[in-house]
């Protein structure tokens, strides 16, 4: 009945442009879904925060946008050739069978080709329309880390493949310093070093959860290869260091009193997350509520960057102490 009456309904003209804006549509969520989006929101949450600590206030507007852009294009550059090389364990897990190269939405050379252009885009725009050649190249280094350090040498060979692999993701908060000042300076290594040691306590706790998935793409995360027990006393031994770099940076940054109760408050918090997980491994319980910790450490890291953010703004008496 739809069928017949369907043309009754609407110009027979008009119906292949239906179709074709749909097509359209769902190949541009495909080719979307390739950057996967989600991990560049929160690569990005933590740009902002160092470009406004870079500038000790807000920096030009235009700067901020571009240097988004230019963000989004790497990362989005580097997640796609991530996709392409990894859609054969993306078949295999569950957890990621219904990305666009398994499900045939992109073609493989569709993605290789989209992977390329959003990578030599980005840093054109680095380069030109920030104006910062040394973000360009920071940006080249973070998608060469994430594509070949990450995803074709240690993703399949090391349990430490987050670890290390891991540093790609860090590099955005070097990327908008460098486009606010032009250099490097300590307070962004130490950016750099709290979202490093926050990465392994926040990604373990997801492949604890997809731990099978994982076993049955032969991709040795460390759950799969090392005891829960263990994985959890190492997720403590890196939030303690990530705490550690938080409370290093209030002298060498200058930050506030309002930073440092944020940065110890929300570090004991997601510390004491941790160590509950920790309990609960070593007492051999079925359910460790790994993915209430993976939404913490996103909660964490939102609620330390969004203090950095703030803290330019404050008055320069509540400052706690500066070398």
């Amino acid at each position: 009945m739809v069928a017949v009456s369907a043309p009754l309904l609407a110009p027979e003209s008009a119906m292949p442009r239906t179709r074709g804006w749909a097509a359209v549509r769902s190949t541009v969520g495909a080719y979307v879904a390739l950057t996967k989006p989600r991990i560049i929101e929160l690569l990005l949450v933590t740009t902002i925060p160092t470009m406004v600590l870079a500038a000790d206030g807000w920096p030009r507007t235009w700067l901020v946008i571009t240097t988004l852009v230019g963000g989004a294009l790497s990362a989005g550059g580097a997640n796609a050739f991530n996709s392409y090389l990894d859609r054969d364990i993306d078949a295999i897990m569950k957890r990621t069978k219904r990305r666009p190269l398994v499900t045939g939405a992109v073609s493989t050379r569709g993605a290789l080709t989209f992977a390329w252009a959003l990578s030599v885009i980005s840093t054109a725009w680095f380069w030109v329309v920030v104006d910062s050649p040394l973000a360009a190249v920071l940006s080249v280094l973070a998608i060469l880390g994430y594509v070949v350090g990450y995803t074709m040498l240690l993703k399949r060979r090391t349990p430490q493949n987050i670890v290390w692999g891991g540093a790609a993701g860090c590099m955005p908060v070097l990327i908008g310093w460098a486009a606010v000042t032009q250099s490097l300076a300590w307070t962004p290594v130490l950016l750099f070093l709290i979202i490093f040691f926050w990465t392994p306590p926040h990604y373990w706790p997801l492949s604890m959860k997809f731990t099978g998935d994982y076993r049955e793409a032969h991709v040795p995360m460390l759950p799969v290869v090392a005891s829960r027990r263990r994985v959890a006393v190492e997720m403590v031994a890196y939030t303690i260091a990530m705490i550690a770099t938080t409370l290093v940076l209030v002298p060498v940054a200058g930050m506030t009193w309002v930073y440092l109760a944020v940065a110890a408050g929300s570090g004991a918090w997601f510390l004491a997350g941790t160590v509950r997980l920790l309990a609960r491994a070593r007492r051999g319980e079925k359910k460790l509520h790994e993915m209430r910790l993976f939404r913490d450490s996103i909660t964490y890291l939102t609620l330390v960057f969004a203090a950095i953010l703030v803290d330019p703004f404050l008055p320069d008496a509540l400052t706690v102490w500066h070398f």
